[in-house]
């Protein structure tokens, strides 16, 4: 389940439509975003098997006009430290100029008939602001098949702070349209942002 929208009644409306501790999520992401006003926002609940327990899970994007701001909640069975089920919520707030990437992978089925607006279905978010990185390394190679000298290792760093999935068959074609509006948002908000820190400072003499 996923909804968005741009007002505060609307993120609020769409917390409780999604069922999961609806007044402990509002609080949590209520209290992060303050007094500023809703640009865009994005809910999306998943439920996930582990053995034989369900667990349920709930992310909440808001952008504002200077933040991006993420909220996660999840609910855990009893266990050696809490007699009773509980539940975690956690909020984290980021500046817009800090979010160094916003990717959106789009699985499109049947790609050589594909038609310009058709919903892709699947859609896989990933937002990145420097907090958590990905290093995947292999071993450099120098092109000379009969080489066996040691050249070190190669590879890759990605920004992977936050990675939200959604697909049309498990979470319907609205979740798939409401993700890819709330990270076009993202997008051109992260945009606007760099274009107003590099642009010049007028100076009066």
């Amino acid at each position: 389940m996923a909804k968005t929208g741009t007002t505060t009644q609307g993120l609020r409306a769409a917390i409780e439509r999604s069922g999961y501790y609806p007044a402990l999520v509002a609080e949590a992401v209520e209290a992060a975003v303050g007094g500023e006003q809703i640009a865009s926002y994005l809910v999306h609940q998943e439920t996930t098997f582990d053995s034989n327990e369900v667990r349920r899970h709930v992310t909440v994007l808001v952008l504002t006009g200077n933040r991006f701001i993420v909220s996660h909640t999840d609910e855990q069975t009893a266990d050696s430290g809490s007699p009773t089920p509980y539940a975690t919520t956690s909020t984290e707030s980021v500046k817009l100029d800090r979010i160094s990437s916003v990717v959106v992978s789009r699985v499109v089925a049947n790609p050589e008939s594909y038609t310009p607006g058709t919903l892709p279905r699947e859609v896989v978010l990933t937002i990145g602001w420097g907090a958590v990185s990905r290093l995947d390394l292999e071993p450099a190679a120098c092109g000379d098949p009969n080489c066996d000298a040691d050249h070190g290792y190669t590879g890759n760093s990605t920004a992977d702070d936050l990675s939200l999935r959604v697909s049309e068959a498990g979470d319907g074609p609205d979740t798939v349209r409401q993700t890819l509006a709330f990270a076009q948002a993202l997008s051109e908000a992260t945009a606007a942002t760099g274009t107003a820190a590099s642009a010049p400072t007028a100076t009066t003499r």
